[in-house]
């Protein structure tokens, strides 16, 4: 086995409604997902044992944790092709922990990805979606990384309509936020699901205004736990080229659409300030199925 390098591109719910709740408490969804070009990185290199180790920006956020989504991965993976888990993983953690953009949930699709390749096993498209369902909601779409609808508590996806070239300004304004504690805040009724053109959107225009008649349902009571939320939305919202404001998943990470991704770099340089973290530029480059 030699070293091997996999992406794991952050998760951002351009729309993301709260349609029901099942007997054992879990919310429905209905979500728009789609992948930014910024992201953690996962290596492996050779290693008789299976181990983790954490830098980057954001890797003290993770260090109290005892068991990291990547190494639960790494052993389900594991268990299921029946070979011993092994392998030096680094993780370059460079987007911000708990914050509404999928980085743990990411990691573990990466990591599934990864190990896949470095241990020679080819488990089918739905055993990896198997275990992505018990490590976390957000992890079947994070396998793919392909923009994708995304319903149930997140296992039932399909292909997203045609998406239009266009710029995502990410900005967090530097609170981890709990997602549980969102869902409890959360007092409004249940919503429809969204009503999208299947044939897609020719440009960032026409997606907005499809995502006008949309809203993130988990944004006022995440809002309510984190005011700083607003301060980015606010933010966002006046900067020069921005389409439309919000926030994604539980937050606190919130985005804004503009029409290319040289115009988000420059929005991002511009709204940066102490204790946020600001990243622009395009969407992730879809990828083939794994």
């Amino acid at each position: 086995m030699s070293d091997l390098t996999e992406f794991a591109p952050a998760k951002i719910n351009l729309h993301l409604h709260v349609v029901g709740r099942r007997a054992d408490g879990y919310h429905l969804l209905d979500s728009l997902v789609v992948f930014a070009g910024a992201g953690d990185r996962l290596t492996v290199s050779p290693s008789s044992e299976l181990s983790l180790r954490l830098t980057g920006l954001f890797a003290a956020g993770l260090e109290a944790e005892a068991d990291n989504l990547v190494l639960r991965a790494a052993r389900a993976l594991a268990d299921l092709t029946g070979i011993r888990p092994k392998g030096a993983l680094v993780l370059e953690k460079n987007l911000p922990v708990a914050s509404g953009i999928g980085g743990g949930s990411a990691d573990a699709a990466a990591a599934l990805r990864l190990l896949s390749r470095a241990w020679g096993v080819a488990p089918s498209a739905a055993d990896l979606m198997r275990i992505g369902q018990r490590l976390g909601a957000d992890v079947p779409v994070c396998i793919t990384s392909r923009p994708a609808m995304m319903g149930g508590i997140g296992e039932i996806l399909t292909p997203a309509p045609a998406l239009p070239s266009c710029g995502l300004v990410l900005l967090n304004p530097g609170v981890a936020i709990s997602t549980p504690s969102v869902f409890r805040t959360r007092s409004q009724a249940f919503s429809a699901p969204a009503c999208l053109p299947a044939e897609g959107w020719l440009s960032a225009e026409a997606l907005v205004e499809s995502l006008r008649a949309t809203r993130n349902d988990l944004e006022p009571p995440a809002r309510a736990l984190a005011p700083s939320i607003g301060d980015c939305l606010d933010a966002l919202a006046s900067a020069p080229g921005c389409l439309l404001a919000r926030m994604s998943g539980s937050g606190a990470t919130c985005f804004g659409l503009f029409a290319s991704a040289l115009a988000a770099q420059q929005a991002a340089g511009a709204l940066a300030r102490p204790g946020w973290w600001a990243w622009g530029g395009g969407l992730h480059p879809t990828r083939d199925a794994t």
